[in-house]
């Protein structure tokens, strides 16, 4: 009798048949090395898919990895899955598959379904357990919730690079739980957020090229240990999520390519399988036994890791038939079109599965394009995903900051622009590692002017980042004003906390974040135009925009205002539609934050006249550079505030012209429309900003 563990299960016809119709979602279970008992002897139980192999044997390091010594039986009528039983076999064993392909070539492959893998850059598969870990995360898992109108601020993070010991090895996932979650929670982030640590062989890759889609990387532990770390997190109310990497694979020698000889999880026509821009393959979409490996190894970060979400990479590397390639590198598809059909209807499958199990999931696709619905319900002819990452609102808003500040007035629609299609998807605003690699400088280095002109910049965009409609996320270091860039091989600069302008940066971070937190206005009503409302769109002399921000009670509105300029102003003022005392509720100009202290104290009394096309207005001291945010308030003891130092120099902001900010607003978006040459929606454009702008079915707060 065969005693097997709990996340094993034995060969049955029926999930046979359904990992050949790409419906097996938990095929780990089935595939692989499971250490069990069989017949009163313990060992491990081998299973792998290898359709058009001769023979395939487990090679180890026992056996001088010679697989013929332990070969692996044929299951009859499988469809090329093999099988066997090796008695003394145990955890952390040697393994690879020796298969005889139909050309006579002998290969030696590490295990596609593999838990546990050898530390690079030896690349053997080990037998590895994922049982038995108790978790200690129920609390978390019973209220977690879909966070549509729930604060979502994510930390993106390398493992690797966040911090190293001082003799330059990595913490562990264990020793990261310990310094990694105090911070996170003194920082007010709601998620970390992983970049991909599914096995991958070299470092520079920073796990985009993986391949083993089921084994942790060991560079920092074992399963356990990334179990540990999670569950920690999730004690201390930190969701985690992971970025998944089903777009591609790596080419070494011993990972998927040509696996049994022949184009198994690639697709045999080149155009179709060569990424050539990234030196991958792209996998088979369509062929449902890859289907059934991918879908399960999505489910299995969740299933077996507890992971909330999947961040899903390059996604429109899976969709566009011409994703980097030159004219003679592809072919169209039957219809005439980019379209990989293939990719499009796995990733509704991938879609519909993972909601299926877990309808509070975050999904959310880098999708690069102006692909439409990719948030839709994939039922309603969407992608199926809940949440999009606005590239367009990061290039626009990056190519405006990093402007001098002379040439931003004729740059105005980059920040009034991407509120068009604001609501079309439900987004993630992020500024990720991408941006600040490879020359692109860091954050703080991409701001002009002067060093305080740079840290104030920095405050800038983020307060501005905060405050735009869509969930929000930031690489490590740009809390703290990392001044290089991410060195990808190299940890974070931390020594430049020793200065108080990083101190002061990573404070504002922090305040900002909690503040975040604290304020529904900011993301209750996320993913809708009644959450938003502009006060000046038109602004652009002055380089200041103004708007509201809102949640469910009007108590919560905040009125934002912020000034890309470097001069400040005594009397700035809005227009509000009532009447009253209004306090200041933040502002990033304060002296604890590294700036200048020019702040509103007390309240701010509305006057009757008409200002933006609103029957009151507010005077507003506007700090150069700078984020304030008021709210309205009838207590007067709710309006009291210690008062830092005021700035130096100000100047008047002239009273606005009595065109309506609305009307002038749309002037503004029918230029930029008449800039921007609109595509088909399936045809790629290089920057969202040439986003079609027609309303789209979004999924609106719940998963479908």
């Amino acid at each position: 009798m065969a005693k097997q563990s709990a996340g094993a299960q034995s060969l049955s016809r029926e999930d046979i048949y359904l990992f050949h119709e790409g419906n097996f979602f938990h095929s780990y279970r089935m595939f692989g090395a499971h250490l069990t008992t069989e017949n009163g002897t313990e060992g491990v139980r081998f299973t792998v898919w290898a359709p058009n192999a001769v023979s395939v044997g487990v090679a180890t390091d026992r056996n001088d990895w010679n697989g013929s010594a332990d070969p692996l039986e044929s299951v009859p009528e499988s469809g090329g899955i093999w099988s066997g039983f090796i008695e003394g076999m145990a955890h952390g064993d040697l393994y690879k598959y020796a298969i005889r392909s139909v050309t006579g070539e002998s290969l030696l492959k590490a295990d596609p379904y593999g838990v546990y893998a050898e530390v690079r850059p030896n690349t053997a598969s080990r037998v590895g357990s994922i049982e038995g870990y108790q978790w200690g995360d129920q609390s978390w898992r019973r209220k977690r919730r879909s966070p549509y109108n729930k604060p979502m601020n994510v930390y993106e993070m390398q493992l690797g690079t966040w911090k190293q010991k001082a003799d330059g090895t990595f913490y562990t996932y264990r020793e990261l739980a310990d310094v990694l979650i105090p911070y996170v929670k003194e920082m007010g982030y709601t998620h970390l957020e992983f970049m991909p640590l599914t096995e991958y062989p070299y470092d520079l890759s920073w796990g985009y090229q993986a391949t083993g889609y089921f084994a942790p990387t060991s560079r920092y532990g074992e399963a356990k240990d990334l179990m540990y770390l999670i569950d920690r997190c999730h004690q201390a109310d930190i969701g985690v999520l992971l970025d998944w990497v089903p777009g591609h694979f790596a080419k070494d020698a011993h990972g998927l390519r040509q696996f049994d000889g022949t184009p198994q999880y690639e697709y045999a026509d080149p155009m179709l399988a060569e990424k050539p821009g990234w030196g991958t393959l792209s996998f088979d979409f369509g062929k449902p036994e890859v289907q059934s490996f991918l879908i399960s190894s999505a489910l299995y970060w969740m299933d077996v890791f507890h992971f909330d979400g999947l961040r899903i990479d390059a996604v429109t590397s899976m969709l566009r038939l011409d994703f980097e390639k030159k004219p003679h590198q592809w072919r169209p598809n039957d219809e005439g079109g980019v379209e990989n059909f293939d990719a499009i209807e796995f990733l509704r499958k991938l879609n519909k599965a993972i909601f299926g199990y877990y309808p509070n999931a975050i999904m959310a696709a880098e999708e690069s394009s102006a692909w439409p619905l990719v948030t839709s319900p994939a039922h309603e002819g969407g992608l199926g995903f809940n949440y999009k990452w606005n590239m367009g609102w990061m290039n626009d808003t990056l190519k405006y900051v990093e402007a001098d500040f002379g040439e931003r007035p004729s740059m105005h629609n980059l920040l009034t622009f991407p509120l068009v299609y604001a609501h079309q998807e439900n987004y993630v605003l992020p500024l990720s590692h991408d941006e600040v690699v490879h020359g692109k400088k860091s954050l703080l280095d991409k701001m002009p002017g002067s060093y305080e002109e740079k840290f104030a910049g920095l405050r800038v965009l983020l307060g501005h980042q905060m405050t735009h409609p869509g969930k929000k996320l930031l690489f490590m270091g740009g809390e703290f004003g990392q001044f290089i860039e991410w060195r990808d091989e190299e940890p974070l600069d931390w020594i430049l906390l020793d200065y108080e302008a990083h101190r002061q940066m990573k404070d504002y971070t922090a305040a900002l974040n909690h503040f975040y937190l604290d304020e529904k206005a900011l993301w209750e009503i996320d993913h809708e135009w009644a959450g938003y409302d502009w006060i000046s769109a038109s602004d652009e002399g002055q380089s200041v925009i103004s708007f509201m921000r809102k949640g469910k009670k009007p108590g919560d509105t905040l009125y934002i205002l912020i000034n890309f300029r470097p001069v400040s102003y005594d009397d700035y003022r809005i227009g509000v539609d009532k009447p009253g005392a209004y306090k200041e509720v933040f502002n990033s100009d304060e002296l604890r934050f590294g700036g200048r202290g020019l702040i509103n104290e007390g309240p701010l009394r509305a006057e009757k006249e008409t200002w933006h096309d609103r029957e009151y207005n507010l005077s507003v001291k506007l700090p150069a550079l700078g984020v304030v945010i008021l709210k309205k308030s009838g207590r007067a003891s709710d309006l009291l505030k210690s008062a830092p130092s005021k700035a130096d120099s100000a100047e008047p902001a002239p009273k606005p012209k009595r065109k309506s900010p609305v009307k002038k607003a749309k002037e503004l978006v029918t230029e930029a429309l008449d800039a921007v040459k609109l595509e088909n929606p399936k045809k790629e454009t290089k920057k969202e900003t040439k986003k079609e702008t027609k309303k789209e079915t979004t999924r609106k707060g719940k998963t479908k």
